[in-house]
């Protein structure tokens, strides 16, 4: 029995497909260690993402033996997901995207899908003119409603500029990181490693605090 109600596959469907013009793929790091604690439930998830469209392709692979790809893509950790379109946008997933983060896995998909960031005109302008790295570390749980908006603002900004990578960090999975970046709220949003912030903000306060980092950087 798949984790999906089938009323939830034919909505998820008929989304898609009024989304996804262009090649979708879900490239997933796993590994056979007793360390991981979903592993297995995040592939599941995965696989059944994959047959809601014939666009979206899985690939799958071990984190211990495939190091040319964990390279490839910088994974540092797993489970690992990326979402890639024409590019490698710098979008992850550490950790299982279950709960409300979910949503923000389907909306990658279908942003990828489309090739846009769904992101008003002049914020894309605004994250277009970054011309220095950033490194967006989102912490969440899937009990958290408003997480998914600061993993997907982050997810956007990646997309629209090069200069941005952003990683979405289930907070319980990797308790060590969580206490390395002080995470006692979620979502808590680390940029570059020095600034940060909590809580969903709309997406031109959250460029906002990019800019400002950028200034103290």
């Amino acid at each position: 029995m798949g984790l999906l109600k089938e009323e939830d596959r034919k909505y998820l469907i008929d989304e898609f497909s009024k989304h996804i013009k262009n090649p979708v793929k879900i490239i997933h790091f796993t590994s056979e260690s007793n360390e991981c604690m979903y592993c297995k439930e995040t592939m599941e998830i995965l696989k059944e993402v994959e047959e809601l469209h014939d666009l979206i392709t899985l690939y799958i692979y071990n984190f211990d033996t495939d190091k040319d790809m964990v390279e490839k893509y910088g994974i540092e950790m797993f489970p690992a997901t990326v979402i890639e379109g024409e590019k490698d946008y710098g979008i992850k997933f550490y950790g299982i995207p279950a709960g409300y983060e979910f949503s923000s896995l389907i909306e990658d998909i279908m942003d990828v899908g489309e090739g846009k960031p769904d992101l008003k005109e002049e914020t894309v302008n605004a994250v277009k003119d970054i011309n220095k790295p950033v490194h967006l570390k989102i912490f969440v749980t899937p009990s958290c409603p408003y997480c998914p908006i600061a993993v997907r603002t982050a997810h956007k900004f990646a997309m629209a500029n090069e200069n941005i990578k952003s990683d979405m960090i289930e907070a319980n999975e990797f308790p060590e990181l969580s206490q390395r970046y002080n995470v006692y709220a979620v979502p808590r949003v680390v940029i570059n490693e020095d600034r940060y912030f909590e809580g969903a903000l709309p997406e031109n306060q959250f460029l906002n605090e990019i800019l400002e980092a950028l200034k103290e950087g």
